[in-house]
Order: structure tokens, then C-alpha cells, then sequence
């Protein structure tokens, strides 16, 4: 067989071949730029409301992205159960959202730094139809460290455990039974995108939401039978006291901002970014980027980080003992 008849002999199945590939990557495109359409544009935004049971329960609630998810759900006809540390924060934010909705509220105060707390949250969400629980309250790096650095290191990773990683578990716990019975509920847990790869120097918080994505997913499969949504939230930077970012753009908006586009995805993703920008953050930083570059990328940036902090904390103990020795 000369060069000529092996072309013409292998013409047509190239040609099926190449037209099939091209066919299923239209497809594929097509897909996801309906689904991409049907979650960023279109969204779910009428699926949280009072119908799912008449209280939402919000932990870390005084601030951030809990004050923003109670105010939020709140404005949609919720009756509010506020969870937090302070007492006197825990009134505030409740007088607000009932003079600004009309909605009623109740509020717990609980250190869960803790692990003895969650008797008294139960006593307190008893009785409850409770429709939806976010379980956003965590806590962070004070500043980017490497882990034997870390201040008091042996109390700073109970109290991380237990906040990030404890809450999580207990609450739902808690309320899961109730929403079982009845057969419909929403759980949203706030992870962090910090949990989609290891953060160094940020390691032990990247860990713990880590835990939160894979524990939300997996009860996602468990429970969706049952009618129950267990979302797994993963942010980027949103401008919060806990990021230290204090001008949003377009990329790390606001609170009220990131709520509004991530409570639209409920139903539609079972782990989200939560906001488009950060949608598109996540797939270059998993899909197209090697996990290696980002995870050298992330502790780049974080050393740089630390050494500024560190640089800034010198400048200001120095100044301070130069006004002591004045005195």
C-alpha cells in the first residue's frame, strides 16, 4: 500500500474522529456556559424563605459574613436565632434587624472556644422550626506564622479546632434531627477557599476548613435524600475585620455583597465560591494552575506578610518604649 491509499484509507475515520471530538467539546461548552448562566445569572434566590421552617440559626453572627447572612435572611421573613460571644454585640445586631425587618429575635451568648457550651445552645434552639443554620463563626491567624512561631501554640490549635472545626459538628447535631423529621432544611457551612489546597503559614487554619468542605460534602451525599441541602461555602477574600480589608472591589467585596450572590447558589452547588469573581478564582487556582505553583504562590505571599507584621509590631513597641522612658 503506497503513501496515497494509506491517506485515502484513513481519511474518513480521522475525519469521524475529529468531528466527534469537536461535537463533544461544543457540548461541553454548551453545558457549562447554560449552567454557569443558570447559577450566576439566574440563581435560586426563592428557595430561602420562611417556608423551610420559620427560625434561621447563625453562628458568629455580630460581625462579617454572619451579621451579613443574618441580615439577609432576616429581610427575607426569618425569625432570627443570633449565636455569638458577646452579649452585648449579640444585643445590638437584634435590636437592629427587628426594628429594620419586624422580624423576632433571640440571641445565645457562647464562647465556642469552648466544648461545654452546647447544652445551653441546645436548651435555647429547643422547640425551634428551624429552617436554616449557617455555621459561619471561625477564627484565624492573628498574622501569618510558621507553626512553631505560632504564640501559645498549644491553646491557639484547641481554640482553632474548636471553633472552625468543633462548631461545626455540634450544631449540626443539633439541628439536623428536626430538619430530618420534617424533611427539608438548609445547613451552609463556611469553609474558606483557604480549604480548597494548603495555605502555609496559615496551615492550621487552611486544615481546618478543609475539614469543613470534605464534612459538608460528604453529609451533602448522606442527607440530600431526605430533602436536606448541605452546602459547603468557600470564600475568597471578602472585606471583613477578620481579613483586614478595608476597601472592597471587585474581587473582595463586601459582606452584604458576597451574601446576596452566594445565598442565590443554594440548591444549585453543593460546594461553592459563592460570588462569580471568586467562581472563576477557584477554577483557575484548581483547574488550570498545578497545585504546587499555588501552594508556592500562597507562601510567597504570606512570608512577605508575616514579615511586614513583624516589621510594623517592632516599630511600634520601639516607639512605645521611647514614650515610656520620656515619662
Amino acid at each position: 500500500m503506497n503513501v496515497e491509499e494509506m491517506i485515502s484509507w484513513a481519511e474518513t475515520p480521522l475525519f469521524w474522529v475529529g468531528a466527534f471530538t469537536v461535537a463533544s467539546l461544543t457540548l461541553w461548552l454548551l453545558y457549562r456556559l447554560l449552567t454557569g448562566f443558570r447559577i450566576w445569572v439566574l440563581g435560586n434566590g426563592q428557595l430561602l424563605s420562611p417556608k423551610l421552617g420559620k427560625w434561621a440559626v447563625v453562628t458568629g453572627a455580630t460581625d462579617g459574613i454572619g451579621k451579613s447572612y443574618a441580615e439577609e435572611l432576616a429581610r427575607r421573613g426569618f425569625a432570627m436565632m443570633l449565636i455569638s460571644r458577646s452579649q452585648e454585640k449579640l444585643d445590638d445586631v437584634a435590636r437592629s434587624i427587628e426594628e429594620q425587618f419586624k422580624v423576632e429575635t433571640r440571641t445565645i451568648a457562647v464562647d465556642f472556644g469552648k466544648t461545654d457550651i452546647y447544652p445551653k445552645i441546645e436548651e435555647g434552639l429547643a422547640g425551634l422550626e428551624i429552617g436554616v443554620l449557617v455555621n459561619n463563626v471561625g477564627v484565624s491567624y492573628p498574622y501569618p506564622e510558621y507553626y512553631l512561631h505560632i504564640p501559645d501554640l498549644e491553646n491557639f490549635i484547641t481554640n482553632m479546632i474548636n471553633v472552625n472545626m468543633t462548631s461545626v459538628c455540634q450544631m449540626t447535631r443539633l439541628v439536623l434531627p428536626r430538619m430530618c423529621e420534617r424533611s427539608k432544611g438548609v445547613i451552609l457551612n463556611i469553609s474558606s477557599a483557604s480549604g480548597m489546597y494548603p495555605v502555609p503559614l496559615l496551615t492550621v487554619y487552611s486544615a481546618t476548613k478543609a475539614f469543613v468542605d470534605f464534612f459538608s460534602r460528604g453529609l451533602q451525599e448522606e442527607y440530600r435524600r431526605q430533602g436536606i441541602i448541605i452546602q459547603s461555602v468557600l470564600p475568597f477574600f471578602v472585606a471583613t475585620k477578620m481579613t483586614r480589608i478595608r476597601k472592597p472591589t471587585l474581587d473582595k467585596p463586601t459582606p452584604e455583597r458576597y451574601v446576596a450572590a452566594e445565598l442565590t447558589t443554594v440548591g444549585l452547588q453543593s460546594q461553592t465560591n459563592g460570588y462569580f469573581p471568586h467562581a472563576v478564582m477557584g477554577w483557575v487556582t484548581t483547574r488550570l494552575v498545578p497545585s504546587s505553583i499555588v501552594i508556592f504562590l500562597g507562601a510567597r505571599m504570606n512570608r512577605l506578610q508575616r514579615t511586614g507584621y513583624l516589621q510594623r509590631r517592632k516599630l511600634r513597641e520601639q516607639k512605645n518604649g521611647q514614650s515610656l522612658k520620656t515619662e
